[in-house]
């Protein structure tokens, strides 16, 4: 059975940060809250971990996983950013977006789209996040937590545990983080596109049009 941590959504317990993060570098997975929506993640170089996401979702090696970081300078070691994306995600994270960009050589190629050699990358406005990204010092390989079969992600966090209690190795409950998916923007070329309408507001890259 998982391990289950209360952690308080406001004031994380810098205790349980620390242990969470430590069970993610072990080569746990974890399912834990973000702004949008509960997650699995794990370690970003752990390919076995990896695998077990996978089966828990049932994907195939074409779905494109996000990298959870911490900050905007977290953020552009793993992807390249010119001067009008910069300002373009300095206006809006963190926040409930996802970011499609170039990535660099630090994203294991594992995780690059196959002929584009992109990658999703976003910084979440949780501080149970945000605390346990500070804490492992890198970003979180991460997948919304939708269930095969399911068209919406899990809410519940007891009901992430009863479910999924010998598939992960942790459950953060953070309390309820909805269930709308982020919206998702393209900023690899010069006009951003959007590929998704989440819970983020896109009117600024309406407006960059």
């Amino acid at each position: 059975m998982s391990q289950f941590f209360q952690i308080h959504p406001e004031n994380p317990q810098a205790r349980l940060i620390k242990q969470a993060a430590d069970i993610i570098r072990g080569g746990g997975v974890v399912a834990y809250p973000t702004d949008s929506a509960y997650a699995l993640g794990c370690h970003l170089g752990d390919k076995d971990a990896l695998e077990r996401v996978r089966r828990i979702r049932r994907l195939d090696e074409k779905h494109n996983f996000t990298l959870m970081c911490r900050d905007l300078s977290e953020l552009g070691n793993y992807a390249r950013v010119d001067n009008s994306a910069f300002r373009l995600l300095k206006a809006l994270i963190p926040g409930p977006y996802t970011f499609i960009l170039r990535a660099t050589p630090e994203v294991p190629k594992r995780l690059h789209h196959p002929k584009r050699k992109s990658v999703g990358l976003r910084v979440p406005n949780n501080q149970i996040c945000l605390d346990l990204l500070a804490e492992l010092g890198e970003p979180l390989m991460s997948v919304t937590l939708i269930l095969p079969g399911d068209d919406l992600p899990m809410t519940d966090p007891y009901d992430i545990r009863d479910t999924l209690g010998n598939q992960v190795d942790l459950v953060i409950d953070g309390g309820y983080c909805g269930m709308e998916p982020t919206s998702v923007v393209d900023l690899i070329d010069d006009v951003p596109v959007v590929l998704r309408r989440g819970l983020g507001d896109v009117s600024l890259f309406e407006e960059a049009l």
